[in-house]
């Protein structure tokens, strides 16, 4: 016998479990399905990673109830943030206040992340039904809704909604059971993730440097209270660097005196002398999109539906606006009576989201391969671009409300009407 939701929600990771307590309220039977255990330490989308929240991302987040355990748990915001092109004299500055707001942008561990959200979701109603750990073996689009074969606790279970969201990341079995169509591209780079403490505060700036292998960023980031290295506190950074996917061996195996030594050199004094680094890891980066992100009863969002470049750190923030416009969307087909699954609902989702996604898209690519580049029609263009942003109010200000997440028609939630 098939057990019935309104809607399914595969992956409950910082998108899936967003979506579902974006949710809270609206009368929605939902189940999230999520193939690893959140206490097992191996959670994809709580691991070690620093996130980058927008200003309009931290909205989302506080219009949903969450932001204030966030900030208990320890958020760093980013009053400023300095641009430059390493070996040239291109360079911006954004700074907060020139917006009126309090930061341009919040750094977030997602391990924090992931505490509030599970928090919620175990505090929620019984409207929201987990199955976890737990594994979609076999998926069926109906014109009536999507049936899923589900293995939970050793038994084979038959779940029935009427829209099936699929939020189970870059490799979504969604996509490849039901046969979804990506966009790739690849950039021949890797980041390396890592903290790094510094000699001074950070002081709230954020440090993004253009090099010819990639990107460099060194975001101000606080550890949380749980953290061994949380007593560094103000002088704690979080390190994004793009290298070559050739160099990247090289990299990781250096000890931590010549990976500082080199980092370093590569981004310059600005940020003052850093000290030591925790453990590195990496990840391959490249361009990838699902042609086809909303289908009959069928929609992919965040990096299920889209995955980017780090530069400007928009990823988490887009899949973010992704679950806050979809649930306007079926909030306000709950309250017109009428099918979640319905493809009118779904098609007002997927031309809302389109610009977004073109744009920030588009953004980041040209930014990953413009950058890289040491062609000199490119370099003198990219630079005159970042001197003209800084001495330009005007172009400045679009360029930092698009950053923010501030960009095209807002949410509720965004606008934090709830």
């Amino acid at each position: 016998m098939s057990q019935r939701y309104d809607l399914l929600i595969i992956g409950g990771g910082m998108v899936g479990a967003s979506l579902a307590l974006a949710l809270r309220g609206s009368g929605l039977r939902i189940a999230v399905i999520e193939a690893v255990a959140q206490d097992s330490g191996t959670q994809p989308s709580y691991d070690a990673r620093a996130i980058a929240l927008s200003h309009g991302s931290q909205r989302i987040f506080d219009s949903m109830g969450l932001w204030s355990a966030m900030v208990a748990a320890t958020v760093s915001p980013i009053r400023h943030i300095q641009v430059s092109d390493r070996g040239h004299i291109g360079a911006m500055r954004m700074a907060a206040a020139e917006e009126g707001v309090e930061a341009l942008g919040y750094v977030v561990e997602a391990a924090v992340i992931g505490r509030v959200l599970n928090q919620a979701l175990a505090d929620s109603d019984e409207r929201i039904e987990m199955f976890c750990p737990a594994r979609a073996s076999a998926i069926e689009v109906l014109p009536d809704g999507v049936r899923l074969q589900l293995e939970h606790q050793g038994q084979t279970r038959q779940l029935h909604g009427a829209l099936l969201v699929a939020a189970d990341g870059g490799r979504s079995c969604v996509a490849e059971q039901l046969g979804g169509q990506y966009f790739s591209r690849s950039y021949g780079q890797c980041a390396i993730i890592a903290n790094v403490i510094g000699e001074r505060e950070h002081g709230g700036i954020a440090y993004e440097r253009f090099t010819d292998s990639g990107p460099l960023a060194l975001l101000p980031n606080r550890a949380p209270a749980w953290m061994a290295d949380g007593a560094a506190g103000e002088r704690r950074w979080s390190l994004v660097w793009t290298v070559r996917e050739q160099e990247l061996e090289e990299h990781l195996q250096l000890d931590d005196a010549a990976f500082l030594a080199r980092l370093q050199q590569r981004l310059g004094r600005r940020a003052g002398p850093l000290l030591s680094v925790g453990p590195r890891r990496s990840y391959p980066l490249g361009l990838r999109f699902l042609r086809d992100h909303v289908r009959e009863r069928l929609v992919f969002i965040g990096n299920a539906a889209h995955t980017l470049h780090p530069v400007a750190g928009q990823g988490f923030n887009l899949g973010l606006r992704d679950v806050a416009c979809l649930a306007e969307v079926l909030h306000q087909q709950v309250a017109e009576g009428g099918d979640v699954g319905e493809s009118t609902a779904l098609q007002r989702y997927e031309k809302w989201r389109r610009n977004d996604y073109l744009r920030v898209m588009a953004s980041t690519d040209t930014l990953a391969r413009g950058f890289a580049s040491n062609l000199l029609p490119l370099v003198v263009g990219r630079n005159l671009g970042l001197l003209a942003t800084d001495l330009l109010p005007p172009l400045r200000r679009v360029l930092t409300r698009q950053m923010m997440g501030l960009s095209g028609r807002q949410s509720r939630l965004a606008r934090g009407a709830g």
